[in-house]
């Protein structure tokens, strides 16, 4: 059975046209084809796809007299019932029926296979940049985060280099900002650790709001070392600080410039 375009969208179908938008920005932002060209091709079919659904689902809805049809359509479809909505109160179901689960749909399980899919690629675009930067890590983990690199002990000394922190959130916004700050500096043992976290998303902030909540958490761990850059995982514009650790930065220029 095929999804419809309120589905499609993750939208109630009382959705008003500013939201229907916002949604639709916020995930073809994600799945459009010129955003996936440094993925493999099984992800760029599927972002073909989804981005295929997403715009036929907005050019229906986004035009008054084109969603009224659809809804009247959609209405009178054999046992139909009102696709589900974030903000849709659907009827009270029969007591059976509220005996039974509730199974995610066909689409929530491939946006949610689709969204590891990018994860897992983007975290593999940064271990190669990495690499490229001939600095020598060692993969663990950190409670919180999704990708943990320590560096590995020079064998002649030399400047101690950062561990670096990976991390997905959407919003790239103040509050994700402070959490992440929490969680990375249980990572510090001893006054001369150094982090650097890179925090991942495809809805970052404005940078005066980003600024000053960085700016916020050094004013409340002064002796703590750390730094954290908001990236923009869909082109790799990144919010750098001037004291961003030399390897770091590196990494962001790789990984911005596809080498």
């Amino acid at each position: 059975m095929s999804k419809n375009h309120y589905d499609v969208l993750e939208v109630a179908p009382t959705a008003p046209a500013d939201e229907i938008k916002r949604a639709f920005r916020a995930q073809i932002a994600l799945y459009h084809p010129d955003k996936v060209q440094h993925l493999g091709k099984e992800f760029q079919e599927m972002a073909a796809g989804r981005a295929t659904a997403l715009t036929e689902a907005y050019r229906v809805l986004s035009n008054e007299s084109h969603r009224a049809d659809y809804d009247r359509a959609l209405a009178a479809a054999p046992h139909s019932a009102p696709p589900p909505g974030p903000s849709w109160s659907a009827p009270s179901p029969s007591p059976s029926a509220q005996a039974e689960p509730q199974r995610a749909s066909p689409f929530t399980k491939e946006r949610a296979g689709a969204d590891q899919i990018l994860r897992k690629a983007t975290l593999e675009k940064i271990r190669q940049a990495l690499a490229l930067t001939g600095a020598d890590y060692d993969e663990t983990q950190v409670r919180g985060f999704d990708l943990a690199l320590a560096p590995k002990p020079k064998m002649f000394g030399g400047g101690k280099r950062p561990r670096i922190l990976g991390r997905f959130v959407e919003p790239v916004d103040a509050a994700a900002v402070a959490d992440s700050w929490s969680l990375a500096v249980k990572w510090i043992s001893t006054p001369t650790d150094e982090i650097c976290v890179l925090l991942l998303g495809s809805l970052v902030g404005p940078p005066r709001e980003l600024a000053d909540a960085i700016a916020e958490q050094r004013r409340k761990h002064r002796t703590a070392k750390l730094t954290i850059i908001p990236i923009d995982v869909r082109s790799w514009d990144a919010h750098v600080p001037v004291d961003v650790p030399g390897v770091c930065k590196d990494l962001l220029t790789r990984l911005k410039s596809g080498n």
